[in-house]
């Protein structure tokens, strides 16, 4: 980055002033529903782009990212007192994710930052800056991003057993950047299916693939319970990740109606927070257009 672009981002932030909190601090530490929904509307409303950062293959938990480093008193705090490790260490990232406090640090002070002052520390006024800023020119920042992804949409945690049929596969994750597939022996339970050429992958299209601003689709209830449960049987089990998904549909199906119905609700919440979001962005994105249109047209008035 330039320093005439630093310069630029900068004074853009020191231009802004925070909102009013979207929601309490202890409803968004207390359900991942409300955190969700406020963190996307947060960075709506303050212009700034909000994207989920991928570490080793999976989505990064910002919520969890801010309950431990709020309850270590914040940011600053953490920096202070060089617990970046120790917030680090409740997310047991697979031995080849090294750095992982460096790379914790850095998306904390850029999607959380602000946010924890506004939900955490009821901070209003202009925007505030940190006392150990995270250092954007530093020679590890570059290093660093090998082995940091942003998600485009939301990794599919796993299909839902309602909809999906009973037979459960397990295998392995392709990713567009390893080895050609043709080199490839990709496992179901066990048994080694060799690669077929006419087999042809089909790649899902998304629009946040192409506009980073479009919000994020909705998650079911099940999502939010496989995601729930996984990261709980990823502390007790590490080695045992390919039996997980069959133990979460089996968790699932052995839930009764009253405990289904808590996590069905949590889906209902962000399924309207997602027709919420996709009403601002079409409004935002017509204004835009029409700004764009009216703009062309005073361009044309000036050549004429």
């Amino acid at each position: 980055m330039s320093p005439g672009s630093k310069k630029k981002i900068k004074a853009g932030m020191e231009n802004k002033h925070y909102p009013a909190p979207l929601a309490s601090h202890e409803d968004v530490v207390n359900d991942p529903s409300v955190f969700w929904d406020t963190l996307r509307r947060f960075h709506f409303v303050m212009g700034t782009k909000f994207m989920i950062p991928v570490i080793g293959g999976k989505e990064l938990d910002l919520q969890v990212l801010y309950v431990e480093t709020t309850n270590r008193g914040g940011y600053d705090k953490v920096v202070a007192e060089k617990k970046w490790r120790e917030v680090g260490s409740v997310f047991c990232f697979s031995a080849t994710t090294t750095s992982a406090s460096f790379v914790l640090k850095k998306h904390y002070f850029s999607l959380l930052y602000h946010y924890e002052q506004v939900h955490c520390f009821k901070i209003q006024g202009p925007v505030s800056t940190p006392a150990v800023a995270f250092p954007l020119g530093s020679p590890s920042s570059k290093t660093e991003l090998a082995i940091v992804e942003y998600s485009p949409e939301p990794i599919r945690d796993c299909p839902d057993p309602s909809t999906e049929s009973s037979e459960v596969l397990h295998g392995v994750l392709y990713h567009p950047e390893q080895q050609d597939l043709s080199n490839s022996m990709p496992q179901y339970d066990g048994a080694i299916v060799p690669y077929t050429p006419n087999r042809r992958r089909r790649r899902r299209r998304s629009r946040r693939s192409g506009d980073p601003s479009y919000p994020k689709p909705n998650r079911s209830g099940y999502n939010f319970f496989f995601a729930e449960k996984h990261y709980k049987l990823k502390s007790l089990y590490p080695n045992r990740e390919r039996e997980f998904t069959k133990m979460i549909g089996q968790s699932w199906s052995s839930l009764n109606a009253e405990e289904r119905m808590v996590y069905q609700n949590i889906g209902l919440k962000d399924k309207e927070r997602y027709k919420r979001e996709l009403k601002e962005y079409k409004e935002k994105l017509k204004l835009r257009q029409a700004m764009e249109v009216e703009l062309s047209i005073k361009a044309q008035d000036v050549q004429d």
